[in-house]
């Protein structure tokens, strides 16, 4: 039976892309991909050329049979999502799931994180940490902040660019001013930045930006965290 090859693409930057990964995706059959012209861009760069499936958060339970049957038949699949590690706030758990049920061998490639790249940058506490990812836009997002308002452990969430700003401000009204945090944006592009301060700091300086853009990731501090 085939296997289901879970690969890691970059963040931001083409050349974080693994030796092993392009080796992997020069040797499969086809590629199961968040949006085919996002992935035919990174083959393209690469030199190659694969079939591909489309494999969103829209339509994966439509396509899961068929993606499955195709490995069943003997064919190497890669799943990836437009960037970073399928399955992270991204289409893949889905897939990776049905084909344990079904016997099928799944295989992770490594790859690039924004979760585990910002964190590394923020300087906050990276032993123990929560990722919360997007949170909801509208129905349960004040209740999900406050649940994380006795967590203890550094938090990752990830955000938009139109709503940093909101965000910031919710967590300054529930974990106060003075809580220490750190955005990322751009992660791994020429124009990267990491910003630290508390959440009050980080709201002046974006709220002071003629304009905000790219994806942002915020790491905020844990409830008992300090600095001496």
């Amino acid at each position: 039976m085939a296997t289901l090859y879970v690969i890691g693409t970059p963040i931001g930057n083409l050349n974080d892309i693994s030796k092993r990964a392009i080796e992997v995706l020069n040797e499969v059959s086809g590629v199961a991909c968040e949006d085919t012209r996002t992935t035919g861009f990174l083959l393209q760069h690469l030199g190659l050329k694969k079939q591909l499936f489309s494999f969103h958060a829209h339509n994966e339970h439509a396509k899961i049979d068929q993606l499955i049957n195709y490995l069943v038949s003997g064919n190497d699949v890669a799943l990836v999502s437009d960037a970073g590690m399928p399955g992270i706030s991204d289409p893949g758990f889905l897939a990776v799931r049905k084909a344990h049920e079904t016997g099928i061998t799944v295989s992770v490639i490594p790859g690039p994180s924004a979760v585990l790249t910002a964190l590394v940058a923020s300087g906050l506490p990276s032993d123990r940490f929560c990722f919360e990812g997007f949170l909801p836009q509208k129905k349960g997002r004040k209740t999900r902040l406050e649940l994380l308002k006795q967590e203890d452990r550094t938090m990752v969430l990830f955000e938009s660019p139109h709503r940093i700003v909101k965000l910031i401000k919710e967590c300054i009204a529930i974990f106060g001013p003075e809580r220490l945090a750190c955005f990322g944006r751009e992660l791994t592009k020429k124009f990267e930045e990491n910003k630290r301060g508390t959440l009050a700091e980080l709201l002046i300086s974006l709220e002071t930006r003629p304009s905000i853009k790219g994806e942002f990731v915020l790491v905020v501090a844990g409830n008992t965290y300090t600095e001496k």
